[in-house]
């Protein structure tokens, strides 16, 4: 196969189609037949026209006739089947390309996955998969389709004239290929120019859907929705730019029908001593037919652009995962359960900051210790947990756990997904095994128990819309009670008061954070994430990352326990 075409990202993205040979050669078979009874009908037509003309006994022309409903009827028919079998196929290839895409990212390293933007993923598996199934619906196969009948047109076209064939070999170039390009140029441009645009108008609008309360509070959701505004207008542009060099591409149709058409003419004038009038009329009115197959191309290429321009955006977001290896545990038989060892340990995504100074952090986590991580924004509190949850690797330094069989960590991120499930079962994600006895306990230690109580079937009430079924609140308590039922021995959990009013905040921090507390078992570790730091806090150490964007050693205090 020729490198570049292996290259090429559409090229390598048809691959996660898993398009088949029978399924598309059924399709490409059927759009032969349609155009193909599209162009004996146009032949069949002229023939008869003419041969009518002369007036013959009506039983001459009865076979031609009856030739001509048949045609009629099958180029509808056949064209039908066509969309049936390609649409089929599309679909079809659709929802494998979706499926392999999930696997890849899930098969890949778990910290790459966590690195992913909601509003990325779902632009990548939701529109930009529809763009190259759509280059087969609007593309590879009327491609094909014209490819074939444009050679049969040439062929019957050059038994009559071979002047008149190489004018409509020229003209159907002129329309299938020159014509594509220049509007392909002006689809390059808007995708080239609209492609950030519309990420941008995504991420906003994702963020105005999982963030309204907050951004509200900010006085931040006007300054979101003129960037959702902004970023949709230079969407526009991009696309109105576009659209005009394409206008001059789709204008090179009709011009190449003229010409065929005018050439055939003169030709027909030259040969009207040396032919029948029925091949006249065959050779005048073939070409309009002919051209009927290339009037999709311009779409097609400007198809072609739009799957490749998705194409490029899904694989580079495979490829990326490359920057991430899967993290090698590092165990030691010395520790026991429960127990982590942290030294010189430094932080940060792939490509990103780094974090932790320059000689790193030293951490011990001990069954039963209570560790806070505080700091600003942007300081690495998440990204270091995700290292202790071993999801990504360090940059330098260690992070060593005992050797086990069961897991010893457990990570529960800020934005946990809620399932469209019943209450029940999006608790069971955590422990399969949990009985009706430990949910109700531990949903009733988060502070639900009331709620679920007033819920019409309890625990098995359906969420129909996931975490849009519930507030925020009732949303950060159900994933805390994700962590208290899960049985690993170390607990890290990000921001687990967020969307909580001050007081309830301030007192379900205080109950993790002391060893002492209802809610975590005493034997458990914590190490929880937070901006805000209850001042009666019990926590036995606070890691304060406030200075690691400054390149000092991040500080570790001990807390408040008595």
């Amino acid at each position: 196969m020729n490198e570049r075409l292996r290259r090429d990202p559409l090229w390598r993205a048809l691959d996660l189609l898993g398009l088949r040979g029978k399924p598309v050669a059924r399709s490409l078979g059927l759009g032969i037949l349609g155009a193909g009874s599209a162009l004996a009908l146009a032949a069949l037509s002229a023939w008869l026209i003419t041969r009518a003309w002369q007036m013959p006994p009506v039983l001459y022309l009865s076979v031609a006739v009856t030739a001509v409903r048949a045609l009629g009827i099958s180029r509808g028919l056949f064209r039908y089947l066509e969309r049936l079998a390609t649409h089929d196929l599309a679909l079809d290839a659709m929802s494998a390309a979706r499926q392999r895409l999930y696997l890849a990212l899930a098969e890949g390293p778990a910290g790459y996955s966590v690195s992913l933007r909601r509003g990325e993923l779902l632009a990548r598996t939701g529109s930009d998969v529809d763009e190259i199934g759509n280059a087969v619906i609007r593309a590879l196969i009327p491609i094909g389709v014209s490819l074939v009948v444009s050679g049969a047109a040439v062929a019957v076209m050059a038994i009559v004239s071979l002047w008149a064939a190489l004018a409509l070999a020229v003209c159907l170039v002129i329309s299938a290929v020159f014509a594509p390009w220049l509007a392909a140029r002006g689809a390059a441009r808007a995708t080239h120019d609209g492609a950030a645009a519309q990420e941008r108008s995504a991420e906003a609008v994702m963020a105005l859907l999982e963030h309204a309360p907050e951004l509200a509070v900010a006085r931040r959701r006007h300054d979101v929705l003129d960037d959702a505004r902004l970023a949709e207008l230079d969407v526009e542009r991009a696309t109105d730019r576009g659209a005009a060099q394409g206008a001059w591409g789709t204008a090179a149709l009709p011009l190449s029908v003229g010409i065929s058409v005018i050439v055939a003419a003169l030709v027909g004038i030259g040969l009207a001593n040396d032919v029948s009038p029925m091949t006249l009329g065959v050779l005048i009115l073939l070409p309009l037919s002919a051209f009927e197959s290339t009037g999709v191309m311009t779409e097609a290429a400007l198809q072609l652009q739009r799957s490749r321009g998705a194409a490029r955006r899904i694989m580079a977001m495979i490829d990326r995962s490359d920057d991430y290896r899967a993290v090698e545990r590092r165990t030691s038989p010395n520790l026991g359960a429960g127990e982590i060892r942290v030294r010189g340990l430094r932080w940060g995504w792939p490509g990103g900051a780094v974090f932790g100074g320059d000689s790193g952090l030293d951490l011990d986590v001990a069954p039963g210790t209570r560790i806070a991580v505080v700091g600003p924004s942007g300081c690495g509190k998440s990204t270091l947990l995700l290292t202790l949850a071993g999801l990504l690797d360090p940059v330098s330094g260690s992070v060593v756990q005992p050797e086990s069989d069961e897991p010893v960590v457990r990570y529960f991120a800020e934005d946990g997904h809620i399932f469209v499930t019943s209450v029940r079962e999006n608790l069971l994600v955590a422990r399969g095994d949990a009985t009706e006895d430990e949910l109700a306990r531990a949903t009733e230690r988060v502070g639900l128990g009331a709620w679920i109580r007033g819920l019409p079937d309890g625990l098995d009430t359906q969420l129909d819309a996931g975490a849009e079924s519930i507030s925020g609140g009732q949303r950060r308590r159900l994933l805390l009670a994700r962590a208290l039922i899960n049985p690993a021995p170390i607990v890290l959990v990000d921001e687990p008061a967020e969307n909580l009013d001050r007081d309830d905040a301030a007192v379900m921090q205080t109950e993790l954070l002391d060893v002492e507390g209802d809610l975590l078992e005493p034997e458990r570790a914590l190490v929880m994430v937070t901006h805000q730091l209850p001042r009666e806090h019990r926590a036995d150490l606070v890691v304060d990352l406030a200075e690691c964007s400054l390149g000092e050693k991040a500080v570790a205090d001990s807390g408040n326990r008595e």
